[in-house]
């Protein structure tokens, strides 16, 4: 089916009943739109789905659909039918509004379409719409988000000089100073800092994270720390995500530390959150100190904090690790209940495990769990360690859930 006969058909299902999501489009709310789009992986009806809100939902709410929706075609490699659905919005009179015409420019650059994301933003004059950062960061981000990271700082230096109107903020400096970083370059990330200090562009608590976090990774670990210092010095306030940053520097080597810490953003009045105390119980665990791990995991509640999938990948790859399959199992469990589900690889190691203590009741369950659960590319990856484990030709009892 051709892209432009694919949008006839996408449109004639705004306004009728759309089969395949199971929905009746003429009256689907966002939420039901989100809700489907999230977990509906078949492209076809994802466009079905975006064609039924995208009309008379807000602003915000389409383009949300709208990169759901590219995003699920970009990963089935339809192009063609991206740059379709794309260029069929610049008919839109809403296409002189520079917020609008963004969205596009974003759209391409989730799909890795950049220099259709450049094109389009170059279109601009002619569509009659007015340039400012918004666009101009928008650009950046697409550039930076694909990880065309020589890209930033060429369309950084171009676009300012070519149209009048566009002056890099505060925000194009940090996706500059992220590019930089990204690419293993925190000390060009510097130099861009003293250049925003010495035209009072304001550095924000995120830029500096930024280059720490990139300094600490680089293991410029005593560069890292005068930056730390300075950041303190200049009234710049501190936040949860830069204790974060600085706390992964110290995880794998000293737990005390990791505990220090999380003590002193406590006594700064900030909350310690579950990246925090992942951290933490990483650190016990690679000292092999499991009871002061497991012990952090169960007071995740009573620290007003919830487990994540890194939490749970955390747990069971080190229980696994030391032999303790069993309750790397209702670990699992748990995750399954919260719908936390660890990565693949984590959890091969898990249904190994289980396999070789003669749990294959469990570590049938597990697989036919996450069958139902992870993206359809998945699906051959756990079919043949299913037969590799010997669990294809096991009877099909049930472990108790």
């Amino acid at each position: 089916m051709s892209s432009c006969i694919r949008l006839r058909h996408l449109r004639r299902f705004s306004t009728t009943t759309n089969v395949a999501a199971g929905v009746n489009s003429s009256s689907i709310s966002f939420s039901q739109a989100k809700s489907k789009l999230l977990t509906e992986y078949d492209p076809d009806n994802a466009l079905e789905i975006y064609s039924s809100v995208s009309k008379h939902c807000s602003s915000l709410s389409s383009r949300y659909a709208q990169d759901l929706t590219v995003r699920r075609l970009a990963k089935s490699r339809r192009f063609s039918e991206i740059e379709s659905l794309i260029e069929s919005h610049k008919n839109d009179p809403k296409i002189s509004q520079e917020p609008f015409l963004s969205t596009l420019i974003r759209s391409y650059g989730i799909a890795g379409m950049l220099d259709h994301a450049i094109k389009t933003f170059h279109q601009m004059d002619q569509f009659g719409t007015p340039r400012s950062t918004i666009s101009f960061n928008t650009l950046l981000s697409a550039c930076s988000q694909w990880r065309q990271f020589d890209k930033v700082p060429q369309l950084f230096d171009e676009i300012p000089k070519k149209y009048e109107g566009v002056s890099p903020d505060e925000v194009s400096y940090g996706i500059l100073i992220k590019a930089y970083c990204e690419a293993g370059n925190p000390e060009k990330g510097l130099e861009v800092l003293r250049e925003m200090e010495r035209k009072n562009v304001e550095v924000t608590t995120v830029t500096y994270t930024t280059i720490l976090n990139a300094l600490y990774k680089k293991g410029k670990t005593k560069e890292a720390e005068i930056l730390w210092f300075e950041m303190t010095k200049t009234g710049c306030e501190l936040d949860v995500a830069a204790y974060n940053v600085r706390i992964s520097c110290f995880q794998g080597r000293d737990p005390e530390k990791v505990k220090e810490l999380i003590d002193d953003m406590s006594s700064l009045g900030l909350k310690p959150d579950t990246i925090s105390y992942n951290y933490l119980m990483t650190s016990y665990f690679k000292r092999g100190m499991l009871d002061e791990a497991k012990k952090v995991y169960e007071g995740l509640k009573s620290n007003g904090c919830n487990p994540n999938a890194a939490t749970f990948r955390t747990m069971v790859f080190y229980l696994c690790l030391n032999g303790l399959h069993e309750q790397g199992y209702k670990v699992f469990k748990e995750s399954v209940r919260l719908n936390k589900i660890p990565d693949f690889n984590t959890l091969k190691y898990l249904a190994e495990g289980l396999v070789m203590k003669k749990m294959t009741k469990d570590a049938k369950w597990l697989i036919r769990t996450v069958k139902k659960t992870f993206p359809p590319n998945f699906l051959n990856a756990w079919t043949k360690l299913e037969k590799e484990l010997g669990l294809s030709s096991c009877s099909d009892g049930n472990a108790e859930a």
